[in-house]
């Protein structure tokens, strides 16, 4: 789904026009959120943002599994495999499943941590303990009442924020507000943009850690478009931070192209991509992400040699706060569940 315009403007006669809509949806939403989920029977880690599109959650999922292992946990991803046509349970596979089996995000994933595709989260909490997890991670689900969660850390990018901060369809939010704040146990700002400062505010009044990260493209993808301009393309849900990522590494980016979320690439829109990069002395160059959704079409997967990677990763200002955030959590989870069993 491309992200209608509106979202991120002032209030609008648009969103005014959809706001009974919005009501009745942020109302049904607010009930479901304060649903008591299932006892997974061990701790889970909620990653969730509370609007619609990305906000950086895939590298945030990452970074939190390093952080897990270094613990000594065994963490495993729950994802619901959105984009993909199996409906689980079942372990990721990287060298074996498609975007087009799994969704692009779980076979990202799956090539540093264990990953869970399961419509069902429930079925997908007894194949993930299965498997020893000590930790389920959940990629996304923050609003979802299935699993009771121990922690919920949200995501929100700096530059973007919460647009108009309407609740859908008159904005991007996935419910009200107040409910979603009193549910997050932490907040993770990416970025150095002011947008999300009076959420961060409200938070940090209410005693809530607000953590502060930003992307780190990798160094060899840097060397390689050193004094190259690019022609980017992305099909995630914000192109633009992909872009302004670029510039701030110093990679000139001479023409972009977006497209919505997931997007499932056609063999006719790479050749006109790697055609138009090649006429205009252009280096191609896509997200890790994208690129994953080339590689269950054959022909797609022979013109991904043409697309430059441009791999990223989440730094933390504070990784011992986040550290010790995690094993705050842990510890109160576990204490909860001896307790309770």
């Amino acid at each position: 789904m491309r992200e209608p315009a509106f979202w991120y403007r002032p209030a609008s006669w648009t969103s005014h026009l959809l706001w009974p809509f919005a009501a009745l949806y942020g109302a049904v939403a607010g009930l479901r959120m304060a649903r008591k989920g299932f006892d997974a029977g061990v701790p889970v880690f909620c990653v969730g943002n509370y609007h619609l599109g990305g906000a950086g959650k895939t590298p945030t999922v990452l970074a939190l599994a390093d952080i897990l292992r270094e613990l000594g946990e065994a963490p495993v991803v729950l994802s619901r495999g959105y984009g993909g046509r199996r409906r689980g349970p079942l372990m990721v596979d990287a060298g074996r499943h498609t975007a087009v089996d799994v969704g692009d995000e779980p076979l990202m994933l799956a090539v540093h941590v264990p990953v869970v595709v399961s419509r069902d989260r429930i079925d997908g909490v007894a194949l993930a303990r299965s498997q020893r997890a000590s930790v389920i991670l959940m990629d996304d689900g923050f609003q979802n009442p299935a699993l009771a969660k121990d922690a919920a850390l949200i995501v929100i990018d700096s530059e973007r924020g919460l647009g108009n901060g309407c609740v859908f369809p008159a904005g991007p939010l996935r419910a009200p507000l107040a409910p979603q704040l009193a549910r997050t146990s932490a907040l993770i700002v990416i970025g150095a943009g002011t947008a999300a400062k009076d959420v961060a505010a409200a938070l940090a009044a209410s005693g809530k850690p607000v953590l502060a990260a930003h992307l780190r493209p990798d160094a060899a993808a840097i060397e390689q478009l050193k004094g190259r301009r690019v022609l980017a393309f992305a099909g995630i849900g914000d192109p633009e931070r992909f872009f302004r990522t670029l510039g701030a590494a110093g990679v000139e980016v001479a023409q972009r192209k977006a497209f919505a979320d997931h997007h499932p690439f056609s063999v006719h829109e790479i050749e006109a991509l790697v055609t138009a990069a090649k006429r205009d002395g252009l280096m191609l160059v896509a997200t890790e992400k994208d690129l994953v959704r080339l590689r269950g079409d054959a022909q797609l997967a022979a013109l991904a040699p043409e697309i430059v990677p441009f791999p990223v990763s989440l730094q933390f200002e504070d990784v011992a706060r986040l550290r010790k955030l995690v094993s705050d959590q842990l510890f109160k989870a576990r204490e909860k569940s001896f307790h309770r069993h």
